[in-house]
């Protein structure tokens, strides 16, 4: 199979509703989550501007342990409730953080981050993990790109 990304047009919302066809095609008759993360990991990255850091954690059950990403060596392992992943993983919550250095526990995976945005896993009532994507740019994150990172998240789990 061949896959070809095209460069995102348009505005905000186009363009997430472009890289969501983008997702599904590339998701398309595959059930295997690393194969999946590795690839949304990868189309993400590249496709939108000013990311550092875009990948999984998967719950272990215990804890976050890294999963596919593109991007610097990451922290191996996160505990829920510690940091951004953390606290989306046990909150169900996305955490949208402007600056994460204000934000308390962070974890300083990679020093050069300075906002992130992190969307829970959830298979009903079961954690699978995070999707986490970071910037070095602090207030990258708007409720668009929330939005649209959702949509791919969700895409990912319709995949398994």
């Amino acid at each position: 199979m061949s896959f070809s990304a095209t460069t995102l047009t348009g505005s905000k919302p186009e363009q997430f509703a472009q890289l969501l066809e983008q997702a599904r095609a590339l998701l398309h008759g595959e059930r295997d989550r690393i194969a999946n993360a590795a690839n949304l990991s990868s189309l993400v990255y590249h496709a939108l501007p000013d990311l550092n850091w875009v990948g999984f954690y998967f719950f272990d059950g215990t804890e976050l342990v890294v999963g596919p990403f593109q991007g610097l060596p990451a922290c191996v392992r996160i505990p829920l409730g510690k940091g951004v992943c953390g606290a989306a993983a046990s909150t169900r919550q996305t955490q949208r953080v402007d600056d994460v250095n204000a934000f308390p526990g962070h974890i300083a995976c990679d020093s050069a981050s300075r906002s992130e945005l992190v969307v829970p896993l959830y298979q009903g009532d079961a954690l699978l993990g995070v999707f986490d994507i970071d910037s070095p740019l602090p207030s990258r994150f708007s409720v668009e790109d929330q939005q649209g990172l959702e949509q791919i998240a969700k895409a990912f789990l319709e995949s398994l």
